[in-house]
């Protein structure tokens, strides 16, 4: 035989987890400290992401960071690395705390601000004498009408309500009320679009020879998402990369000409870049952030054009030099060496026991070895940045909504009651802030209120 309480017992048993929601979860999600806690952790942690590098090697913390002394006395490369100070951003935790943030604040959004904004918009009259002495600002006339009031709230913006001739409430800007919801709103887009930029967002590194076409490749620090963002259907190719120097040989600004090419390799896109002016396609950035030199072209004698690689040379900090070593004979018995800094032109040639044997520019060429060398060009390589973040459009639109309801904030939610009484006026009013701003109008009204009475009272009535 089935007994009557079952069913109470499984609505008491499915109950407890909403209860525990309610009763205990809710008022901890909502907690104001909670949620000055959270902001003050988040903007630590986002501080030490700015100061600590990120997305560095493990040997340039091992050499910033020693145990050795230990920056602070505990900071060292072993306590970047385990609690993921490399990478604060894409942190479990970090994001954990953004969660929990945007969490609090849209409880507090359900649970406060909307029944807030539903309690301001209902309103009921005031149809007792006694009621208006509980307000802060409130007048009696001896005699008056409730309809000379009208006038006077709707010239300063006070939506009326009137059912009856001797009754009447106003009020503006609820809107005010609205706005710490929109604020609420803008802050937890802005996190939910950090989330999704740490999840979906890549940061790339390449560096391009001039004339080459490349795809992005080298991730250097992406989410774990950041795979669907990397293009596939479309290529880039660096037309041209060229330096302009200043007339002391100082750099001006470097340029990359690059062309965007789809799958059939037809340009779909095209544009110089520079500092500060990138080429964004399809959500993708590329930035122009560092140059090199990739090789050398050259002929010996009448061969055939040899386009040499040229590599980066250890010079302790003292500079950039690129060199490469070029044969002069078929055995590779004998060749020289090539130096160059830039991409002016200029090249010094050393022989084997480190002597300088010459210094040609492009077009030009010397004899080395018995043979003669043309160079005919010095191919530069532009070094790209290159980043994806689907989140920015979400980021933009919460700080829109931020903004905006920092604005609506500002708008004081100001009431107005007045009752017409056994030949007795009425009129009482409150606001949410800017109290001696709303004094000084109330006042304002009460005066007009009164010239209006007395502009009566000296009408000469018609005789019947």
């Amino acid at each position: 035989m089935t007994s009557e309480n079952t069913p109470s017992k499984e609505t008491n048993f499915w109950s407890i987890p909403g209860q525990f929601l309610r009763q205990e979860l809710l008022p901890l999600l909502t907690n104001l400290r909670l949620a000055i806690a959270l902001l003050l952790i988040i903007a630590i942690f986002s501080a030490t992401g700015t100061v600590i590098e990120q997305g560095q090697s493990p040997a340039y913390y091992q050499s910033n960071y020693p145990e050795h002394p230990a920056l602070f006395g505990f900071l060292t490369w072993k306590v970047i690395q385990v609690v993921g100070l490399d990478h604060v951003y894409l942190t479990w935790w970090f994001l954990a705390l953004l969660i929990l943030f945007g969490t609090s604040l849209t409880a507090c959004t359900f649970t406060r601000q909307l029944p807030a904004l539903k309690t301001a918009r209902k309103w009921k009259y005031y149809d007792k004498p006694r009621q208006f002495q509980k307000l802060a600002l409130s007048a009696e006339f001896d005699n008056g009408s409730v309809n000379s009031l009208i006038q006077l709230l709707q010239n300063r913006r006070y939506k009326v309500f009137q059912e009856k001739d001797d009754i009447l409430y106003a009020r503006k800007g609820i809107i005010g009320r609205i706005g710490p919801i929109i604020v609420h709103i803008g802050i937890v887009t802005i996190l939910l679009g950090g989330i999704w930029g740490a999840i979906t967002g890549f940061v790339a590194q390449e560096m391009v020879p001039s004339g080459e076409t490349f795809h992005v490749q080298n991730i250097i620090e992406g989410g774990p998402l950041a795979s669907k963002q990397v293009p596939k259907d479309w290529s880039v190719k660096v037309n041209r990369f060229w330096i302009d120097y200043t007339p002391s040989g100082g750099i001006d600004q470097f340029y990359s000409d690059m062309s965007v090419l789809d799958n059939e390799g037809k340009e779909v896109d095209r544009k110089t870049i520079f500092v500060n002016q990138p080429l964004r396609y399809r959500g993708v950035t590329f930035y122009q952030t560092d140059w090199g030199i990739s090789s050398v072209r050259v002929r010996i004698n009448k061969s055939p054009i040899f386009q040499l690689p040229m590599a980066q040379l250890d010079t302790k900090g003292k500079g950039r030099i690129w060199g490469t070593w070029i044969p002069t004979k078929p055995d590779l018995s004998a060749g020289v060496s090539l130096l160059a800094k830039d991409l002016q032109g200029m090249v010094l040639i050393y022989d084997t026991a480190g002597k300088l044997v010459d210094t040609v520019r492009t077009g030009m060429s010397t004899q080395v070895n018995g043979v003669t060398l043309h160079l005919l060009d010095v191919v530069g390589s532009t070094g790209l940045q290159i980043k994806a973040d689907p989140s920015i459009p979400i980021v933009y639109a919460g700080f829109a909504f931020l903004m905006l309801g920092v604005v609506m904030s500002y708008f004081s939610h100001s009431q107005v009651w007045a009752l017409q009484e056994n030949g007795h006026l009425y009129v009482g009013g409150k606001t949410n802030r800017a109290q001696v701003a709303f004094e000084q109008e109330m006042l304002d009204i009460l005066d007009g209120l009164s010239k209006l009475q007395k502009a009566e009272e000296k009408e000469v009535p018609v005789g019947v």
